[in-house]
């Protein structure tokens, strides 16, 4: 079996000061040699044409002479030489800082694509699963519409435990009108409210495809009329967000506690709340900005899906305990709505 190659022996590309090769002098060094050529030339030449010096110049004024002499002649040499060697430098730098920003741009575009590659392959199938789901749903309400044409109402018996369902109040145009025949009655009637644990697990969206859990969780959530506007809502920011790189599961928001989000569902803004902004990230903060400011789709979705959360949680905290609110921030859509509401100023 052959062993793989060290690391250490792999071909590394040349560095910009690498001069090996056969590359020969630059332009800069051809520069600084035709001026070095030049003043050698333009003394010899004053010293042949110049008169001859006086005689008698020894002792220690002779040595002087000779001293200066040989700074004017060689000092612009060595002054043309170091300008040449720093001129080089400079540009070896430059190329050095070209070619690790390359290298940067690289790595980054290539974690960017393999994310996005990552998430394309999963979502066909998450995709498709949905659509069996929706499939499925269609068929029980056709049954039900079918085969149950009356709902005794006295058997109906309420949820005995408020915490183990998602407790969110009739509409008002519904509780002021009178009371739905029992013949025909809507299937959503019949359906029982989404529980709390499957609520919370639909709003971080399955993990896999093999999350069996997690897709039973959203089907349940998606037959939740209430619960499914905020589902949707919450996918289709998500499916924006991605589209520039930015993923809920790289976020680290800074966690607020459950007293910060009782205050903002009961009305609290400004400072007391700000808290809730807990996503750090520059880069993700700026590449939404710029998204709420030029693409009006994603403006939109973020501004519905903002009032769709903001109304959930007024309902939800009411019936939710420390715990319950604690593993809501936790969720995808949660962190979806720091993002969102740090970019729009909502904890400002």
């Amino acid at each position: 079996m052959s062993k793989a190659p060290h690391p250490s022996s792999a071909p590394t590309a040349p560095l910009p000061g690498d001069h090996g090769g056969g590359r020969g002098l630059r332009g800069t060094d051809m520069v600084a040699i035709g001026l070095a050529v030049m003043w050698l030339l333009a003394v010899g030449l004053y010293f042949l044409l110049a008169p001859p010096a006086p005689e008698g110049g020894g002792g220690m004024a002779g040595i002087v002479t000779l001293v200066l002499t040989l700074l004017a002649v060689f000092l612009p040499i060595a002054l043309i030489w170091i300008a040449a060697t720093t001129a080089r430098t400079a540009r070896e730098m430059r190329e050095e800082a070209a070619r690790l920003q390359a290298a940067i741009d690289a790595m980054r575009n290539a974690y960017i694509a393999q994310n996005q590659g990552v998430r394309q392959e999963l979502s066909p199938a998450v995709e498709r699963k949905l659509e069996e789901l929706a499939a499925a749903q269609r068929k029980t309400e056709s049954a039900i519409a079918t085969f149950a044409t009356r709902r005794d109402q006295a058997q109906v018996v309420p949820s005995a435990d408020h915490k183990t369902a998602l407790a969110l109040p009739p509409e008002p145009e519904a509780a002021e009108a009178q009371p739905a025949l029992a013949l025909g009655t809507p299937t959503e009637d019949l359906r029982t409210p989404v529980s709390l644990t499957d609520f919370l697990r639909a709003l971080n969206f399955p993990e896999t495809p093999e999350d069996k859990a997690g897709f039973r969780a959203l089907r349940l959530a998606l037959e939740d009329p209430r619960a499914a506007r905020l589902i949707r809502a919450a996918q289709d920011v998500l499916t924006l967000l991605s589209e520039d790189g930015i993923y809920m599961d790289d976020l680290k928001p800074d966690r607020a506690r459950p007293e910060l989000w009782r205050r903002f569902a009961q009305g609290a803004r400004g400072g007391e709340v700000a808290g809730l902004g807990g996503v750090r990230d520059r880069s993700c903060l700026a590449l939404a900005a710029a998204r709420m400011r030029e693409d009006t789709v994603f403006r939109d979705a973020a501004h519905h899906f903002l009032r769709q959360f903001d109304q959930m949680l007024e309902e939800f905290e009411a019936n939710a305990s420390d715990l319950e609110l604690a593993r809501l921030a936790d969720t995808r859509s949660a962190r979806a709505f720091m993002l969102l509401g740090r970019v729009t100023g909502i904890f400002d």
